[in-house]
């Protein structure tokens, strides 16, 4: 029976690896107002979905585009619109294998693993006629030395970086 009980227990361990390495997939937030923003599959992204003993779906995918749409309105001129679509996302931080005394991973932020964001967008007038289009890849490198020292928003250097976007790209308003 012993033997048994630790092949069911590697059994139940394997499935429950497998479902925890699925990603919430490619995906778009629900259209509403003039900001549109939909993502790649995070499982393709360059931020790690899961780690060894960590469980991240790319669950915060979401949050971080309901942040840029929210920002974006704000900035956004009257009858504008802007559609972003995410490519790539590799949050600031790595994991690293290892670093607890249980031995799991944990994301560990140091200046040599800064934010980085692969997007598109197009930005059109009240007309319809383009504003503003492409690809950007954004990299805040100095991250670390303007961080809020009681800032504890798990995204708060990806939502700093989509805001340095939003005043460079709309302008401030």
């Amino acid at each position: 029976m012993h033997g048994l009980g630790v092949a069911l227990a590697a059994a139940l361990l394997a499935c429950a690896c497998a479902s925890t390495r699925e990603a919430v997939g490619a995906g778009a937030l629900t259209a509403q107002g003039p900001v549109t923003v939909s993502w790649q599959d995070p499982a393709g992204f360059s931020e790690p979905t899961f780690g060894a003993m960590t469980v991240d779906r790319g669950t915060w995918i979401r949050p971080l585009a309901e942040y840029l749409r929210e920002q974006a309105e704000r900035l956004l001129p009257p009858g504008h619109r802007l559609d972003v679509e995410l490519l790539d996302v590799n949050r600031a931080g790595e994991y690293e294998p290892g670093r607890t005394p249980a031995g799991s991973d944990f994301r560990v932020v140091r200046d040599i693993y800064p934010p980085r964001i692969h997007l598109r967008f197009r930005h059109l007038d009240g007309s319809g006629a383009v504003v503003a289009e492409g690809e950007r890849r954004l990299v805040d490198v100095g991250f670390l030395q303007r961080s809020g020292a009681l800032d504890t928003d798990p995204l708060r250097f990806e939502k700093r970086l989509l805001d340095d976007w939003l005043r460079r790209e709309l302008g401030a308003r």
